[in-house]
């Protein structure tokens, strides 16, 4: 039934919706620009789709869509050199002149390499290959043509979060998740003139995906992260309240970490030829390699008809033989791998490292063979490895044969991360900045639970995280699985609430009154002031009991002084509300999410905020293609 309450607006509730945007500092960003085009064949002007575009000395890049077309945000202002690559053509170069707070437009065309043939490839090694003389056929050279894609990609089922009535469900609980794969998958869709599945959008991953200014803990703190909230308008309904929770964990200096021993088990089948699958994971290595430490180790394997060692586990010193066995890794063969998991995690398990970071990552376009028969039995066996010490992260390439569902569910399950990498750019940041930076573990199951206030709040929506929640019970029970927190990585969350003293356009389902106990708020409560309570459990990285922290958010500030943050991460939620084309989004627009996201951009060293508003600008015309 619909909640009825008092017209009066409790001051803790109210604020205009009309301040004006305080004053946006200057942004590093404002001194870079974009580059756009599209490149063609030579012969006949055909949109090339899958060609690696890239600016080399930025370490920055793209793919080019089905039409052809490709985007580089954020190019610092200057002269660049800009490289086309494709497979059977000849690269191509150009130098490009960005001007700052403008987009310069350049098209390429490729021509096809004089003695395209189709190539024959000799097995040396599972996964490492050579090619043999060109083929020939009556004096013609065969053309190697690019095998069909069907579309297999896979999603789970997500259904929103509905509103729940306080005075029936007080407790809200939840897995935190850090994964950011959702955004860079959506993104591909969106740069490719597609509009994503609806399935696709996990609002959770959109929001986790970007770094925010939360505090982070001070030497000495008892606890591994600090806690941030703050409340203010929800944007997509007039007289809701959106509640902002930040987690920031302790940022550990490189010099600092524990030692790590990284397996990678790469899938090598036919289908990661394309310059968006193994090209782009192999550019990404050669990155990772040049971080590594002296005290650090990684092997490879590979999986395709069968799995093989490509390296032995190696010292990070040992650059020039890391760089070299990535430099084999060739795709061909089907995707089977009799025995792929089970080595790399035998090879993860002869160099473990106590007091280090001991890890699987498992490299892949999507529908793969392990070497395990089924789904669950493959779900055990991480599992059972978590439990000893090895995790696994999934790295997703590549368009057509995506199995979001599984990669997702198996980093999950190996307390891992799952990352979907797009671009070069997207490659720096997941195997350097992400793999390089935060494999270190602060905390494991842990959990998050807000208890709300019902003298203040008559109902509330938590958007996003539908498949990390959880059972109220579970909260406090310490043999329940749920997510760990990496060294410098931050979890956000957002609510949408209905305070208590307004009258909303929601139906609100309720259980009515109850014959045998009050249903009223107690007197403390009304007292109290507090909108609601915050509850955290974890576990040490090496523990079994978990520590609880509790802290209570007492009211709201206006909306002028609410943070960037604020503003960016409602910007980020309403977007994913809008792809999802949701219930829940109101009144929210596009031209509302982009002012939002201009608010709240902030600093933004990393020019992702800019990208976000770029890539808002781009799904337009996906939108109003519907």
């Amino acid at each position: 039934m619909r909640l009825i309450v008092s017209l009066f607006v409790s001051l803790l509730f109210f604020t205009p919706l009309s301040s004006e945007p305080a004053a946006r500092p200057v942004s590093p960003v404002d001194s870079t620009g974009t580059i756009t085009g599209t490149v063609v064949d030579a012969n006949g002007g055909a949109t090339l789709a899958g060609a690696n575009v890239s600016i080399d000395s930025l370490q920055i890049g793209d793919a080019t869509g089905p039409q052809g077309r490709f985007r580089l945000p954020n190019v610092p202002a200057g002269t660049h050199e800009v490289s086309v690559a494709f497979v059977g053509y000849s690269d191509a170069q150009k130098t490009v002149s960005v001007k700052a707070g403008t987009t310069t437009r350049v098209s390429f065309t490729l021509s096809p390499t004089p003695q395209q043939t189709e190539e024959l490839m000799i097995e040396q090694a599972p996964g490492v290959q050579r090619q043999a003389p060109a083929a020939r056929s009556g004096g013609k050279v065969r053309r190697r043509t690019r095998p069909s894609q069907r579309n297999t990609e896979d999603y789970a089922p997500i259904e929103s979060n509905d509103f729940r009535a306080v005075s029936d469900h007080p407790l809200s609980t939840f897995s935190i998740d850090v994964d950011g794969a959702s955004y860079t998958n959506t993104r591909r869709f969106i740069r490719d003139g597609e509009r994503p599945p609806k399935d696709a959008v996990r609002v959770e991953e959109f929001l986790n995906y970007f770094q925010y200014n939360y505090p982070a803990p001070a030497a000495g703190d008892a606890h591994p992260f600090a806690t941030t909230m703050e409340v203010g308008p929800a944007p997509w309904r007039e007289k809701h309240r959106l509640v902002h929770v930040g987690v920031q964990g302790q940022r550990v200096p490189r010099a600092e970490r524990p030692p790590s021993n990284l397996v990678f088990l790469v899938d090598v089948s036919g289908s990661m030829r394309s310059p968006r699958k193994l090209p782009l994971l192999k550019k990404g290595f050669r990155m990772l390699a040049e971080q590594l430490r002296p005290e650090d180790r990684v092997a490879m394997v590979v999986y395709a008809g069968s799995s093989g060692m490509v390296l032995e586990s190696t010292p990070g010193t040992e650059t020039d033989s890391i760089k070299q066995a990535i430099g084999q890794l060739e795709a061909g063969g089907s995707t089977a791998g009799a025995e792929g998991i089970r080595q790399a995690y035998r090879v993860a398990e002869e160099n473990y490292t106590e007091d280090g970071i001991n890890r699987v990552v498992l490299a892949t376009d999507g529908d793969f063979n392990v070497g395990v028969s089924s789904d669950g039995a493959l779900q055990r066996l991480v599992e059972q490895k978590r439990e000893s010490g090895t995790a696994l992260t999934v790295l997703g390439f590549g368009t057509g044969n995506i199995k979001d569902n599984k990669m997702e569910t198996l980093a999950n399950h190996g307390n891992g991360n799952y990352y979907y990498v797009d671009s070069a750019t997207e490659a720096r940041r997941v195997l350097v900045e992400q793999l390089g930076s935060t494999l270190q573990t602060l905390a494991k199951d842990v959990k998050l639970q807000v208890e709300f206030n019902p003298a203040e709040v008559a109902a509330y929506r938590l958007v996003g995280y539908v498949n990390r929640q959880l059972d109220d019970e579970d909260f406090a029970d310490d043999s329940t699985d749920a997510g760990e927190l990496g060294a410098g990585h931050s979890v956000t969350a957002l609510y949408d609430v209905i305070p208590r003293a307004v009258e909303s356009e929601v139906d609100v389902p309720t259980a009515g009154d109850l014959k045998y106990q009050e249903t009223q708020p107690s007197d403390e409560a009304s007292a109290s002031g507090e909108l609601l309570t915050l509850k955290l459990r974890y576990k040490a990285p090496d523990g079994d009991q978990s520590r609880l922290i509790e802290r209570p958010l007492t009211h709201g500030r206006a909306e002028r002084e609410v943070s960037p943050d604020f503003h960016f991460a409602a910007a980020v939620a309403g977007y994913g509300m809008l792809l999802r084309d949701s219930e829940h989004k109101g009144r929210l627009t596009l031209d509302a999410v982009r002012r939002l996201a201009e608010r709240g951009r902030g600093d933004d060293p990393n020019g992702t905020r800019a990208g976000f508003i770029s890539l808002v600008e781009d799904s337009r015309g996906v939108l109003a293609a519907e």
